[in-house]
C-alpha cells in the first residue's frame, strides 16, 4: 500500500508562483509515476502533470504548459508540481497520484494510490 501526502497549497496572486510537495509514507518513489490532479468547484477532475516511474518522460495538460512543470528530488522522498505564472482558472483542489511502474498517463483510472488533496487558490 501507498500512501501519498500533498503539501504547499495556499493563497496566491494572480502572476505568482507555488511549489506543491507529494511523499509517498514510509517510501521513496522509486519505482513509481506521480501525476497531478486538480478539481474545481462544480467541474470534473482533471490532469495537469505527470512523471514516469524513471522520471523519463513527462505529461501536462494543454493548459497548464509552459507554465507548470513537475520533477523530483534526487533522494527520490518527494515528487513536486511547480506552478509559475498562476491564474485565476488554476483554482482547485490539488491530487497527488501514484502508479506502480507507471509511464505517467493522463487518465486517472489507471492510477492506484491517491493523497487527500491540497486547496490552491488564485486571486486577482
Amino acid at each position: 500500500q501507498v500512501q501519498l501526502v500533498e503539501s504547499g497549497g495556499g493563497l496566491v496572486q494572480a502572476g505568482g508562483s507555488l511549489r506543491l510537495s507529494c511523499k509517498a509514507a514510509g517510501r521513496t518513489f522509486t519505482g513509481l509515476s506521480t501525476g497531478w490532479f486538480r478539481q474545481a468547484p462544480g467541474k470534473e477532475r482533471e490532469f495537469a502533470a505527470a512523471i514516469s516511474w524513471n522520471g523519463g518522460s513527462t505529461n501536462y495538460a494543454d493548459s497548464v504548459k509552459g507554465r507548470f512543470t513537475i520533477s523530483r528530488d534526487n533522494a527520490m522522498t518527494t515528487v513536486y508540481l511547480q506552478m509559475n505564472d498562476l491564474k485565476a482558472e488554476d483554482t482547485a483542489v490539488y491530487y497527488c497520484a501514484a502508479d506502480i511502474l507507471g509511464f505517467g498517463t493522463k487518465r486517472g483510472s489507471e492510477y492506484e494510490y491517491w493523497g487527500q488533496g491540497t486547496q490552491v487558490t488564485v486571486f486577482s
